[in-house]
């Protein structure tokens, strides 16, 4: 009952195949799973989530055999540093590498766009996350220039291609979108200035960003349509209800390590022939 309920869960969110993505058509407080008076069951079922990825990562780190890449886009404040510290915190930090992608600086920009996310990808038994990734290349340059046009439609391809490589090569993608209302963002970065243990947040250009809301918007609905594919799904996960967002998360990362049939691998040597001395 239980892995139909999750089989729902997955294709709800997921990306269809071949079909525009049209965000507007998309509820930031879905509640399909849990209603919001059902915040403290979501909760536990996180934490039970959690306790299941820890053992399901010890395997993945002792058979080192997949590699898995979560990647997190979204618009600001949707919540991808609270994704991770909630999500994925109680993992075995020894196994996971966290990479934050910023504005590419003097040396990033003497190479092509992907290097400096190429030798971040994860190496096997490894979980990686990236908050915000190769993905701006396309975003940024899409709504404030800076590429030509023809430049941007070889990076869609170059993409698809880029993450096609990693899935044949061990590295099972987990993509997330998250999907906050303007409302919503509205309210976050107005706490951000109203309370002093957020100031360090606020960032003036969120504002530059939030003007370009509807052509940014517009420029995530063509990445989310044109790298959907098979290999590298793409979820919209509604992220305006934090513990929604959180717990949809912990079980589709859940779930996908599940579908990997992980297996702790046997000995190389005879264990019943080993004898340690006094």
């Amino acid at each position: 009952m239980a892995q139909r309920k999750d089989r729902r869960l997955l294709a709800a969110y997921r990306l269809p195949q071949g079909k525009a993505c049209d965000l507007s058509r998309r509820d930031t407080l879905d509640e399909t799973f849990f209603a919001k008076a059902e915040k403290q069951t979501a909760r536990e079922a996180l934490a039970e989530d959690e306790e299941r990825l820890q053992e399901l990562q010890r395997v993945l780190y002792a058979q080192a055999r997949h590699a898995i890449l979560v990647i997190l886009q979204g618009p600001d404040t949707a919540g991808k540093d609270g994704t991770i510290r909630h999500v994925m915190g109680p993992l075995n930090p020894q196994g996971v590498r966290v990479t934050s992608f910023k504005q590419p600086n003097e040396v990033e920009l003497s190479h092509d766009y992907l290097w400096r996310v190429h030798h971040c990808i994860p190496p096997r038994g490894y979980i990686g996350i990236f908050n915000r990734s190769h993905y701006e290349d396309i975003l940024v340059p899409t709504v404030f220039g800076g590429v030509a046009d023809k430049e941007l439609t070889r990076r869609y391809r170059q993409i698809r291609d880029f993450e096609r490589h990693l899935s044949e090569n061990g590295v099972t993608l987990l993509k997330f979108y998250l999907h906050i209302s303007k409302q919503e963002q509205k309210k976050r970065l107005q706490e951000r200035l109203d309370l002093p243990r957020k100031n360090w947040k606020f960032d003036p250009d969120d504002l530059r960003n939030r003007a370009q809301w509807s052509a940014l918007r517009g420029a995530y609905e063509q990445i989310l349509t044109r790298c959907n594919r098979p290999w590298a799904p793409w979820y919209v996960i509604p992220a305006d209800r934090k513990w929604y967002r959180d717990f949809l998360v912990g079980r589709i990362l859940r779930r996908t390590l599940e579908g990997l049939n992980l297996r702790y691998p046997q000995a190389a040597t005879d264990l019943q022939s080993v004898t340690i001395e006094d």
